[in-house]
């Protein structure tokens, strides 16, 4: 088969319509229903599953096949489904009311209700509860992606048992990767092992972007039929989002040819594109329960968390090294030294950055070049095509000549090149190059070979052996950090050809500056992150009674951050649009009907430190209004207004109407906690909270400080480590102090170190978020004990050291900076608590005391 008749397959088996496949696997079944409650359509084996006597002809109502208490449960899943791509989850439901228990998933495709069942697993059940905690504990303890990948790989495996469990990441050509491997030692090792991009259709990455967890329990068994396979106005049931939609013949047999009796995937996205699988393999039939799979899907969603943390750590990192290299550079050329003149010093300085084996630089009609280089009159010769050929940004090839035959000249010497242009329309660039090298890629089998017979449809390979490939005349790969660095020595160089002005060294000086104190916050504030995760964590698992509740309340809580975490990333970690985070929280529960929520007045740019309180401020209340308020009910909706007063402070007003009638809650979970002391707490403004029959009324005043200009400062959200479990060593309760005063700017953070301290046996703890609450509870009635947060939100807790000195308490102050400690003694702290810190950290300093 030559490589147009290959394309062409290829090109067939992408548009397989695999959502479309009419049938499901036979360890569970579907019943999908109009919105009348009459079924519609139903797998072939929901008589067996179900215990009925007949196979239920299609208009026959849930009501005659479900049990009341069941349908109830189920109705009241799909009232939270929040958009077109989410399911519902239920588990232990007795579905006839005859003692057999199922774990149900609920979703909407198209105009019908779909719902999924198969056996629960009660015995089992409490067990898979228990993992979440401690699995996202030991994800949370990863500090580099190849750790972070090798982690959830060995608890992937731990936990569900499978032979293989494969992290698997995509590269830029969209093949894939083997980078972590957990497996049984009688089993090759495919670590390090490519995969061309065919061997995923995109019909199915894109499958995987919307509905992340896939799992076959058995590659061998016969699918069960949908029936009637044709749906309403004749057209096939869409299973996009089913658990149980059974796959491809193609797709079974490739996994067949890799003997493989059973497999689990869950997509790893991040930024909403696939960056990698985590993949399972069994060479047997295995089906991990329900809830257990559930806990799977919870931790590669912590998982991308953690992936995003990691990697955006690493680009802060980048960056600060280009900064240097630009400033080292710059104040060199400050001297007067011309550019075409400088090459020996740009050659010295990017000596241990970018690796390279020559350099060319061209400037103002000179040419000067060093090491594995064209001569003057090659480089003459495509010097006129790098601009015109590869654009005016930062270009780089593996083998230039690809793009500029003329290049082919001298290619046997320098083959890859990493192409800075200087100016446009004209010639200046500095170009580094690097030799020719064989490079060996080993390939997951020969991935042009595919077995198929003239007319047949593409077969898959069915050798899966180490393949190697030797690619020749290529150089190496140019990294995107490289490229990174390169870009930012271009623009360093385009300033020094335009003779920047005196005011433009003063103003460079003056932005390091301030990235230098950014750098300094980022690295503190990336050092907390974790600590709100977890303290989220822990503070939510109070109000989940099952796995999916738990699941969902975490889930949308982590979500709201993401989304808050992407749109001020996205600004350059600047102030970011206020209504467009409102909009993002509402849109998902209204649907396609965007009139039942509207945002009334001038957008408002906020500082990330206030943006991530009020996107869980607003992320609560959007919850909260889907479950028991206005958006609960077809005709209700909810207003936001956004104003300033005469001081420029900012007034929010949230205004529910056409839901239910609204009663105040009993008690005050942790969402509430969030709404009714967010605010007041971490950045010092208002909240109030009222519960009128008509719909809640909210409004919530933000200073003005924290409505920043663009070009205002940043900072991230605070983090910690995961909570360890008590030692048994415990002081008692009678030898701890008997009220202790917590400082802290963070409400989750503050609430968190409530509870540990509480636990351990502390009768009155008072929290406090500034320097004015802090000096006037101490003036009022000094502690026991106090911990203290140095950076309180821009204002320093000395003050608060000096009054705890003077009044003879002992204190410790926490911090997520790694230096310092002397000058924290110099307060007079009996210790420094190092953030993330948790109970055993707090217990120790206790116990010291």
């Amino acid at each position: 088969m030559n490589l147009h008749q290959r394309n062409d397959t290829l090109s067939e088996c992408d548009r397989e319509a695999i959502h479309h496949i009419a049938a499901v696997q036979n360890f569970g079944g579907l019943i999908a229903a109009d919105p009348h409650g009459r079924m519609v359509q139903a797998s072939a084996n929901i008589a067996d599953l179900l215990g009925l006597a007949d196979r239920p002809a299609p208009g026959t109502t849930l009501a005659a096949i479900i049990a009341p208490d069941a349908l109830a449960t189920l109705d009241q899943a799909f009232a939270g489904l929040t958009g077109v791509d989410t399911l519902e989850r239920r588990f232990g439901l007795d579905l006839t009311g005859k003692g057999q228990q199922f774990d149900c998933a609920v979703h909407v495709s198209g105009s019908l209700r779909v719902i999924e069942f198969e056996h629960h697993a009660r015995n089992d059940f409490a067990d898979h509860v228990s993992m979440i905690v401690p699995v996202i504990a030991q994800l949370e303890q990863a500090a580099t992606v190849a750790a972070l990948c090798d982690t959830a790989a060995r608890l992937v495996r731990q936990m569900t048992g499978y032979d293989r469990v494969m992290i698997y990441r995509f590269h830029p050509d969209e093949s894939g990767e083997v980078i972590a491997e957990d497996r049984d030692e009688a089993l090759e090792p495919f670590k390090g092992l490519r995969y061309p991009a065919a061997d995923i259709p995109q019909q199915a990455r894109e499958l995987f972007r919307r509905n992340r967890f896939r799992i076959i329990a058995d590659m061998d068994s016969e699918p069960v039929p949908i029936l009637p396979a044709m749906g309403p106005d004749d057209i096939p049931l869409d299973l996009s989002m089913s658990m149980l939609r059974s796959h491809s013949k193609m797709h079974l047999a490739y996994m067949r040819n890799m003997g493989v009796g059973a497999s689990l995937a869950i997509a790893i996205v991040r930024h909403d594109r696939l960056w990698g699988m985590i993949s399972c393999h069994h060479r047997e039939a295995r089906l991990p329960p329900y809830s257990l799979r559930t806990v799977a899907e919870l931790l590669s969603q912590t998982f991308s968390l953690m992936l995003d943390r990691i990697l955006v750590a690493q680009a802060e990192a980048l960056r600060e090294r280009a900064r240097q290299l630009n400033d080292r550079l710059l104040l060199r050329l400050a001297g007067g030294v011309t550019l075409a003149d400088s090459l020996p010093m740009i050659k010295e300085l990017l000596r241990g950055t970018i690796q390279h084996d020559g350099i060319s630089l061209f400037a103002d009609g000179e040419y000067r070049a060093s090491g594995e280089a064209p001569s003057e009159a090659e480089f003459r010769a495509i010097a006129p095509l790098l601009a015109s050929t590869l654009g005016g940004a930062t270009h780089s090839s593996t083998r230039l000549a690809d793009q500029i035959p003329e290049a082919a000249g001298f290619a046997h010497r320098a083959a890859g090149a990493l192409v800075l242009p200087l100016s446009r329309g004209t010639r200046d660039s500095l170009v580094l190059w690097r030799r020719p090298l064989d490079r060996v890629v080993t390939w997951a089998g020969d991935p042009t070979k595919a077995a198929a017979t003239p007319g047949a449809l593409l077969q898959p390979r069915s050798s899966f052996a180490a393949w190697a490939e030797t690619v020749r005349g290529h150089s190496a790969d140019w990294s995107a950090d490289e490229c990174e660095i390169a870009a930012r020595l271009r623009r360093t160089l385009i300033e020094v050809i335009l003779r920047m002005s005196e005011d433009l060294t003063r103003e460079r000086a003056r932005a390091a500056e301030q990235q230098d104190l950014l750098i300094a916050e980022l690295n503190h504030r990336v050092r907390n992150i974790l600590g709100l995760i977890r303290a989220l964590v822990a503070q939510s698992q109070a109000e989940a009674l099952s796995v999916p509740g738990f699941a969902a309340i975490i889930g949308g809580r982590i979500a709201a951050l993401a989304a808050a975490h992407d749109n001020i990333t996205a600004k350059n970690w600047g102030p970011a649009s206020l209504m467009r985070l409102i909009e993002a929280e509402l849109a998902p529960y209204c649907g396609a009907d965007r009139a039942r929520f509207g945002v009334v007045g001038d957008d408002v740019l906020v500082a990330p430190e206030a943006y991530t309180i009020l996107a869980l401020v607003v992320h609560e209340l959007a919850t909260n209004s889907a479950k028991y308020g206005s958006l609960s009910a077809r005709a209700g909706s909810v207003e936001v207004t956004l104003a300033r007063t005469a001081f420029g402070d900012l007034l929010l007003r949230w205004r529910e109407a056409g839901g239910p009638p609204v009663t105040a809650p009993t008690r005050s979970g942790f969402g509430s906690t969030i709404i009714n002391r967010s605010v007041p707490h971490d950045l010092g403004g208002e909240a109030d909270v009222r519960y009128k029959l008509a719909g809640v009324e909210a409004d919530f005043l933000v200073p003005a400080r924290y409505l920043a200009a663009p070009d205002g400062a940043a900072r991230t959200l605070p983090s910690r480590s995961p909570e360890p479990q008590r030692s048994p060593a415990s002081p008692s309760a009678a030898s701890q102090p008997g009220r202790v005063l917590v400082v802290e700017d963070s409400i989750i953070i503050a609430l968190d170190t409530e509870e540990n301290l509480k636990r351990l046996g502390v009768g009155d703890v008072q929290l406090e978020s500034s320097v004015t609450g802090a000096l006037a509870a101490i003036a009022d009635s000094p502690p026991d004990f106090a911990i203290i947060d140095f950076n309180l939100g821009g204002e320093s807790s000395e003050p608060i050291a000096d009054a705890l000195r003077a009044a003879g308490v002992r204190f410790v102050l926490a911090t997520g900076y790694a230096e310092g400690a002397g000058s924290f003694e110099r307060l007079g702290a009996a210790a420094v608590l190092r953030k993330p810190y948790g109970m055993t950290e707090i217990e120790r300093l206790l116990a010291d005391a």
